[in-house]
């Protein structure tokens, strides 16, 4: 063993943010990562100075170590990384399975609706692009022209083209408003048609039912618990991206012009967090459990429907018992969230959009449906 300078190794400054410890680790794992091609020593020396600098408890230990001149011991380049512990259970002394449990079925979540700020999130629900003038703008120009009528009727006006004049406009006004009734009650009828149309329904597809999965029905459950909640919200399990035949996007949410492409995983217990060039990382390491289809994804649909907000999201779900946490950052293009960071950060998203279904954009969606 021998001594070395965390912040060097690093190459960040003794003041250096956590996030800007996490972006240099991220940037040297990406080069020396044995799964990468590079040297193994090498990689555990770097996890442990990332892992005693991102702790705050631990950094400020060894900033203390720094200042009475004794840096903590890190392994040299040439060190053999110490063996991974191997933890035995039971009187037989028989290894502990950490890999995934078959039999292990998250529980359902459950979350506070008291603290979901959109919960409560009411309104009714306009349907794009409108046909006809709203309900608003019909009572306001009857309104208008009551004035006008009670104008004509009660100022005392002795000169006759006055008279003229006004009730031309009362009756040029009476029929602008017979006008916009028809087009207001056309628009409401062109509305419970398209009501109609989907059957009343605001959920499409359904979720997979093999084995395999689970994650699927999980991401569903939190879906229609939660999400539905959002007056105006369309729920499409099972999308294909365009010109494809196949499932490739788990889920979908739509609200108004917010498009959300979801997929689903199951992943060991750990810590998740992703940069904004997408690489996944688990407990600080490169992870490589599994590579996300949703990118490309993202991409077809934002190609396919422009003018509207497409973001995805990977939402995952622990495939045995343990603790499962991600980061929830801005500027990460597919963050993997587990589902109440997704519950609560997606339902906060789509809750600034009006409420709202945007007839052309859902058939499009609806027609993606596998």
């Amino acid at each position: 063993m021998s001594t070395a300078d965390y912040y060097q190794m690093l190459g960040v400054t003794r003041d250096a943010s956590r996030s800007s410890i996490k972006s240099a680790y991220r940037a040297k794992a990406r080069v020396i990562h044995p799964d990468l091609g590079g040297n193994a020593e090498a990689f555990a020396a770097l996890h442990d100075a990332y892992q005693a600098l991102v702790d705050p408890v631990r950094r400020a230990a060894y900033d203390r170590s720094l200042r009475w001149g004794t840096p903590m011991p890190t392994r040299s380049a040439g060190a053999r990384p110490s063996a991974p512990v191997r933890r035995r259970t039971g009187r037989t002394g028989r290894l502990r399975n950490f890999g995934e449990d078959k039999d292990f079925v998250p529980r359902r979540l459950t979350l506070d609706p008291a603290t979901l700020p959109w919960w409560e999130h009411n309104g009714r629900v306009r349907y794009l692009a409108s046909s006809g003038p709203s309900r608003e703008q019909v009572l306001g120009a009857l309104g208008a022209w009551c004035a006008l009528l009670l104008l004509a009727a009660l100022l005392p006006v002795d000169s006759v083209p006055v008279q003229i004049v006004l009730w031309t406009l009362v009756v040029a006004g009476a029929v602008t408003i017979q006008r916009l009734v028809w087009l207001y009650l056309r628009a409401r009828r062109a509305e419970r048609a398209f009501v109609l149309e989907t059957n009343g329904r605001s959920e499409f597809g359904r979720p997979g039912d093999d084995p395999e999965q689970l994650a699927e029905r999980l991401t569903a459950q939190a879906i229609d618990d939660y999400l539905l909640r959002l007056p105006g919200v369309k729920v499409f399990h099972g999308l294909t991206r365009p010109g494809s035949v196949f499932a490739d996007v788990d889920h979908a949410v739509l609200l108004g012009r917010r498009l959300v492409l979801l997929e689903s995983r199951m992943w060991l217990p750990g810590h998740y967090e992703a940069d904004a060039d997408g690489a996944v990382y688990r407990n600080g390491h490169v992870f490589h459990g599994g590579a996300a289809h949703l990118p490309d994804g993202v991409a077809d649909y934002r190609r396919l429907l422009p003018g509207v907000q497409v973001r995805g999201v990977l939402v995952v779900h622990p495939s045995r018992v343990g603790l499962l946490s991600t980061d929830v950052e801005d500027g990460v293009a597919i963050p993997p969230l587990t589902a109440e960071d997704f519950v609560r950060t997606i339902g906060a998203w789509l809750a600034e959009e009006p409420p709202s279904v945007d007839r052309e954009i859902f058939r499009t969606v609806l027609g993606q449906l596998a």
